[in-house]
């Protein structure tokens, strides 16, 4: 095969659909075999590459010839629209440095680990709060949105300083459940009216830290990024607005799928039960392991890269397939596995280098905190519909059910 027609001969149509919801497509394993790239066509009739193992990912994401900026002209965007909307509204994980930087280091800077460990009680507080509210209506519930959907909700609402005592709290957690923000079931109108309703909450919200600043995140920013010039008050509500979606919804998606994955294992979860100090390395299998966000690190190369025996031209769209490298299996043996012994490699997850996620702390500490409750809290809970009839969502920002039905 020469340096250009990798997967020339009969590119794959992407996104790929997931047969099992705990394992990424199928066609993943082949790609890897064929190679570490291969060409893609996408709905918008654009071709990409796309990146399967574990090594090449992780050293396109950390290369600075390879682009994060969604005004490229190839930029691999998935759907119709969606590069349009990226343009216009510039959310900073669509950015590169200098621009991304400075508000990565301003976000860095209140998502440290010191600062997440402060939150601690706060998300346990959330979470039993959710579990006594689940507890008190009784089964059937679907964990989806009863639990996992107003645990994520409220804890980023929390973050940046709107608790559920202010009136503000309902109009953030509603635009959230009634809008679609991307992804393959959106369209660029839906997802723009989405990012444009809670940009408008959002920035009522500013408005008031403004008249009456407290200690909160967004307060923090109002006062020592918008009020000295650092950022500009438009800049600010994107960010903000970006920062609680995929907060959200990359949680949401993976705290209900991670539920799901625990109650059709039932050796783990016995394990679980009687060694909660196995939680954190549970949770780190299960963000490898279900890899929600694979496709959310879309990129275009900036110089020509090579990339093993291929070379992806410049001005090319990539997309690095995080769930595929986490299921690389010269790297993770028996990749699909939930094995909280494992040792060796971290898992890219929350994809690699200057765009790794930078609520990744909070991420962790909400699924351990939300997880290890559920289990402890309610010992018999069990799903009430069989694995084979559960919807899911394979065309969102994130995978996940639609709902998850449980008893106990």
């Amino acid at each position: 095969m020469t340096e250009n027609d990798a997967g020339e001969s009969a590119p794959k149509k992407f996104p790929m659909t997931r047969g099992c919801p705990f394992s990424p497509p199928e066609e993943y394993a082949e790609l890897r075999r064929l190679g570490p790239v291969a060409r893609v066509d996408l709905p918008t009739g654009r071709r990409a590459w796309v990146v399967t193992g574990y090594q090449e990912v992780r050293a396109v994401l950390a290369d600075p010839r390879v682009s994060a900026d969604v005004r490229h002209p190839q930029f691999p965007a998935l759907v119709p629209g969606e590069q349009e909307v990226g343009a216009r509204t510039r959310p900073f994980i669509r950015m590169d440095p200098p621009e991304h930087t400075r508000f990565r280091r301003m976000l860095l800077a209140e998502m440290t680990v010191r600062r997440t460990r402060r939150m601690r009680r706060g998300v346990q507080r959330i979470v039993d709060e959710r579990v006594d509210e689940l507890l008190a209506g009784g089964p059937p519930v679907d964990l989806v949105t009863h639990f996992a959907h107003t645990v994520s909700s409220t804890v980023m609402c929390e973050l940046i300083g709107v608790r559920r005592a202010d009136p503000w709290f309902r109009r953030i957690t509603g635009t959230l459940g009634s809008q679609v923000f991307g992804g393959g079931a959106s369209t660029a109108q839906g997802a723009a009216e989405g990012i444009g309703a809670l940009s408008a909450v959002i920035d009522g919200v500013v408005a008031d830290r403004e008249r009456a600043p407290g200690d909160d995140l967004l307060s923090r920013l109002v006062t020592e990024q918008l009020h000295t010039g650092g950022i500009s008050r438009e800049e600010l509500v994107t960010t903000l607005a970006i920062l609680v979606v995929a907060g959200w919804e990359t949680t949401t998606n993976q705290l209900a799928l991670s539920v799901l994955a625990l109650l059709e294992n039932p050796g783990l979860l016995a394990r679980l039960r009687a060694d909660p100090a196995a939680f954190p390395a549970a949770v780190e299998e299960l963000l490898r392991v279900l890899s929600v966000g694979d496709s959310i690190a879309l990129r275009t190369a900036t110089e020509d890269i090579r990339v093993g025996e291929h070379v992806i031209p410049a001005g090319e769209g990539i997309i690095p397939l995080l769930a595929s490298a986490n299921h690389d299996e010269s790297v993770f043996q028996d990749a699909t596995t939930i094995d909280i012994d494992r040792q060796g490699k971290q898992h890219v997850a929350f994809s690699y280098g200057i765009h790794q996620c930078v609520g990744q702390n909070l991420a962790r500490l909400e699924l351990v905190t939300a997880l290890s409750t559920l289990v402890d809290r309610i010992p018999t809970l069990r799903a009430v519909a069989p694995l084979h009839t559960v919807r899911f969502r394979h065309e969102g920002i994130a995978f996940g059910p639609e709902q998850v039905l449980v008893t106990w």
